[in-house]
């Protein structure tokens, strides 16, 4: 039996593994939860995402990677050995080659630990592409033209804009303003403005459920939300109401860090290119890209076309599945 090609989105919130053949078999956070006293790892992936910010003094849940790089190599490792053991994706003699993605400006000590990682959880041959170049094969773009395309990949941890043109990356920029950002923002608002104090989860379900960055077309129902917290007066529990409209106001300078990114990419983007944009629009992928109105405001600021790609989360992981069938080819471009 012999060991099946793997794609590796591995994501700062969620880690996604595609199997040739199979498709997406996985999509779990990526969260590990530890002892602190043993270093013994307890739980991986969704189980370890429910004990965030609920474990006694003793159990620690972290997640291993920031701003789409590694912050904490041996968890990253134990959390890439457990995903791919639980797939039982290795041969009887042989190791699965993976394909794993990672940002485009990160450093080659950066690169070298990702790719280490993936080689000690059990990989035979390592292949690194650049992720918003594997989205946009994702999304559906033809990239390998002699076209602009632009892709918007707006992450847990980082935001990648890239031009991309005859199968390569032209323009790019890479922003560590994405997802988790918002959620912080989230967190400093409610603590500013009602003194209370929430959690990072919390923090999601409020980004997902009310979260708008252009409230004018947001849905009159959902404008407000019930939240529960602790009070830093009184150290007591309360339940507060937040609407979309303090939302908008607490993401509006977050997101416009990543306005400011894509304009930039458009600015050192050849003229020729340039034009095929205004003609094909921009694609925009990642979890960040079904924060209500992402669309609707970069539309309104690039005065580009944009859309939203079919399955905007899966884009990398189909991406990737969709090089394994190429594998031999981009063998060549091997890093390392």
């Amino acid at each position: 039996m012999f060991a099946k090609d793997i794609g590796i989105d591995l994501g700062t919130a969620n880690v996604l593994i595609h199997v040739k053949g199979k498709g997406i078999v996985l999509n779990e956070p990526s969260v590990v939860a530890l002892d602190k006293n043993t270093g013994k790892v307890l739980a991986v992936g969704e189980e370890a995402r429910r004990m965030v910010g609920r474990t006694p003094g003793n159990i620690v849940a972290t997640r291993p990677l920031k701003d789409g790089v590694i912050a904490d190599f041996d968890v990253t490792e134990a959390m890439l050995k457990h995903f791919i053991n639980k797939l039982n994706v290795k041969g009887f003699l042989s190791k699965p080659r993976i394909l794993i993605c990672c940002p485009t400006n990160i450093t080659s000590v950066e690169q070298k630990a990702i790719r280490e990682a993936a080689e000690k959880s059990g990989g035979k041959k390592i292949y690194l592409e650049e992720e918003p170049k594997v989205a946009a094969i994702g999304a559906g773009m033809d990239i390998f033209n002699p076209t602009g395309n632009m892709v918007v990949d707006i992450g847990g941890g980082t935001t990648d804009v890239a031009v991309l043109s005859m199968g390569d990356i032209v323009t790019s920029q890479s922003i560590k303003m994405a997802g988790d950002k918002f959620d912080q923002e989230i967190l400093n608002y409610i603590k500013k403005e009602y003194k209370l104090l929430i959690g990072e989860r919390t923090a999601e379900d409020i980004k997902v459920n009310i979260g708008t960055v252009f409230s004018e077309t947001f849905d009159e129902e959902r404008r407000e939300m019930s939240i529960r917290g602790r009070d830093m007066v009184s150290g007591l529990p309360r339940t507060i109401t937040v609407t979309a409209t303090e939302i908008e106001g607490a993401l509006r300078e977050s997101v416009a860090v990543i306005v400011q990114a894509a304009k930039n990419v458009l600015e050192k983007t050849p003229p020729e290119l340039s034009a095929d944009i205004i003609d094909r629009g921009v694609i925009l992928t990642g979890g960040g890209a079904l924060l209500h109105g992402m669309d609707t405001l970069l539309a309104e600021e690039l005065k580009v076309p944009v859309l939203i790609a079919e399955n905007p989360m899966d884009c990398v992981a189909v991406g990737t599945g969709l090089m394994l069938e190429n594998i031999d080819k981009i063998s060549r471009r091997r890093i390392g």
